[in-house]
């Protein structure tokens, strides 16, 4: 129980690795603040709580800074402390740099960045204050390590992920604050699924079945293996890490090429 009685916020917990870090989360005796703009979050809330989990769930888009501040504080209002941050929410659509609208291009930038910086800025002064907390931030290894046509908007925003954790932590540390990312590679998500049916609408399982060919692992990850990941990260356990980034991709990032070798 390595996460017992932690209070945690999880950014687009509803679904996909979100939801992977709070099957986790809850498994290790967390008590979880879901924050998502999908009207799942009502269902997957009352779900956890009829099973005896300690669960609040808040139906908010992280682009609007003032809902975001409200939901926070009445987390710290129930609860009395915040102990943990999952920045998970975030989007993926796929277009070329020079077919992308900049409304598409503005709206990863508004969700995978500027909604990262609102929940982080709402939820530090009260880590500040008891001088504690871990922070965990959902990046890729896309754009920091690898990219695939289509991806640039996303890529870039994740690769800034990983400025602002390194950024962040030298900012927090004196403030016994910890701040580390998280690269998955293909995790078996509705996002993956979304972009397997943008890359071929007829035949979507044969991209997740060509993605899963090139893995050394031969299959793509779950979504509680990520959670597993993200509770080592915002536990005691890892108290001498910050400012790191962890990859976990089944070794995706691995080959040097798809044909050399024995």
């Amino acid at each position: 129980m390595k996460l017992k009685d932690k209070v945690c916020i999880v950014t687009g917990g509803a679904m996909g690795n979100g939801k992977g870090i709070v099957d986790i989360f809850l498994k290790y005796g967390a008590k979880v603040i879901i924050l998502d703009y999908s009207d799942e979050v009502k269902k997957v809330t009352k779900e956890y709580c009829d099973l005896g989990y300690d669960v609040l769930g808040y139906l908010v888009d992280i682009r609007d800074n003032e809902k975001v501040m409200e939901c926070v504080r009445n987390a710290y209002d129930k609860y009395g402390h915040i102990d943990v941050l999952v920045n998970n929410a975030g989007i993926c659509s796929l277009e070329t740099f020079d077919k992308m609208s900049d409304e598409l291009r503005d709206r990863h930038f508004d969700i995978n960045i500027k909604g990262t910086w609102n929940v982080t800025k709402s939820v530090l002064p009260y880590m500040r204050d008891v001088k504690s907390g871990s922070i965990v931030n959902l990046s890729s290894v896309t754009g920091p390590m690898v990219a695939d046509t289509g991806e640039v908007a996303y890529a870039t925003t994740k690769a800034s992920i990983i400025g602002f954790t390194k950024a962040l932590a030298q900012d927090v540390v004196s403030d016994n604050i910890r701040v580390n990312a998280i690269l998955p590679g293909y995790i078996m998500t509705p996002m993956v699924l979304s972009m397997a049916k943008e890359s071929n609408m007829d035949n979507p399982d044969a991209v997740i079945q060509g993605i899963a060919s090139g893995i050394p692992m031969k299959r793509l990850g779950t979504i509680q293996e990520v959670g597993e990941l993200a509770a080592f990260l915002a536990s005691d356990e890892s108290s001498y890490i910050t400012g790191q980034g962890i990859v976990i991709d089944g070794g995706s990032t691995l080959p040097e090429t798809m044909s050399m070798g024995v």
